[in-house]
């Protein structure tokens, strides 16, 4: 296994890359969610809102909990990455909903799982240091 050694500069872009992700991609779903039942939905402006809360909810959520728990946060992010190939599988979508569901959810979704993770790592090589000296930690 590789030694994990303490950089905390790298753990500091590696949490802001993953709260970017979510926050950049919640805005985008919420966004669409929004024009998409507005728009083309023909429904009114107060259906079309309640229809955007979710997806600004569930983004609320995932940042607060990556906040604090970056190890939740990336099982919970990658269990909703699963529960949409899921989803699709059991809603039989085509392939350009496919395409753009597994580009611009399920893979930010996965990344942000990631960059979560090697932060949580990364932290806990930092705390080790901290409280025994410069060492390596083993992955």
């Amino acid at each position: 296994m590789a030694a994990i050694t303490c950089d905390r500069t790298a753990m500091n872009l590696e949490r802001l890359s993953a709260r970017s992700f979510v926050v950049f991609g919640g805005l985008f779903w919420t966004i669409a969610a929004f024009a998409g039942l507005y728009s083309f939905g023909g429904a009114g402006l107060p259906l079309s809102v309640a229809n955007a809360l979710l997806p600004l909810a569930i983004t609320i959520a995932a940042l607060a909990v990556g906040w604090f728990y970056e190890r939740t946060a990336a099982v919970l992010l990658t269990a909703g990455a699963v529960a949409i190939v899921v989803w699709g599988a059991f809603m039989v979508w085509g392939p350009v909903v496919w395409m753009l569901m597994l580009a611009f959810l399920v893979a930010p979704m996965l990344i942000a799982a990631t960059l979560f993770y090697l932060a949580a790592r990364m932290d806990t090589a930092c705390q080790n240091e901290s409280v025994t000296g410069p060492h390596e930690m083993t992955a």
